[in-house]
């Protein structure tokens, strides 16, 4: 019989994107002047922000262990015969999640955007689509060819361009706000497709 745990890995990403959303949402009503166009994410977690600390920890820290808990465990699924650009894409998932893990632990500094703490947050933010843009499209090169597993590779090849796009170009087009939120959503959505597929 399969153990709870085991029948809960396929709901992992679903679960990360509902926390990220629920987190966002429910913070961002309760805190006043806040705007889910305008201002990023990480706002909701600054240094001084009331309730910060609850945010940071179900926003970034518990999406994050869901992100990795899915990351391992579609590494865990590959087939035997994958090759290393799909291995070592895994393992560059991987690392991202642990770079949104690190976004909560690393709170923003609002008052002050060019100290350590800032440094460290965008650091952790850097780790997060730097590890998951050349992940995700090593996995896409990895696991073509393969018919179980076409949903995953045709959600990694997408996630991968939108969310180099928000993190390098959208910003320019549109309010910041909604651009983070483009990479965000690219990012949560690729993380359900990915903890089901190839099962």
């Amino acid at each position: 019989m399969t153990s709870l745990p085991a029948r809960l890995l396929p709901l992992t990403g679903a679960l990360a994107a509902l926390v990220f959303v629920g987190a966002v949402a429910g913070f961002g009503l309760a805190l006043s002047g806040y705007s889910q166009i305008w201002h990023p994410v990480a706002v909701l977690g600054a240094k001084d922000v009331p309730h910060a600390l609850g945010f940071n920890l179900l926003g970034f820290v518990l999406t994050g262990v869901l992100a990795a808990v899915a990351a391992l465990d579609l590494r865990h699924r590959l087939p035997a015969d994958a090759g290393w650009p799909a291995r070592v894409g895994a393992q560059l998932l991987l690392l991202s999640a642990l770079g949104f893990i690190a976004l909560g632990v690393l709170p923003l500094d609002p008052d002050d955007l060019h100290n350590e703490a800032s440094s460290l947050h965008a650091t952790a933010w850097l780790l997060w689509w730097v590890a998951f843009v050349p992940g995700a499209t090593l996995l896409t090169f990895g696991m073509r060819g393969l018919s179980r597993w076409r949903p995953v590779v045709t959600a990694s090849i997408v996630a991968a361009a939108v969310v180099l796009f928000s993190a390098l170009i959208a910003v320019a087009l549109m309010p910041a706000g909604i651009a983070q939120r483009l990479g965000y959503a690219a990012w949560l959505g690729w993380l359900c497709v990915a903890s089901r597929a190839g099962r």
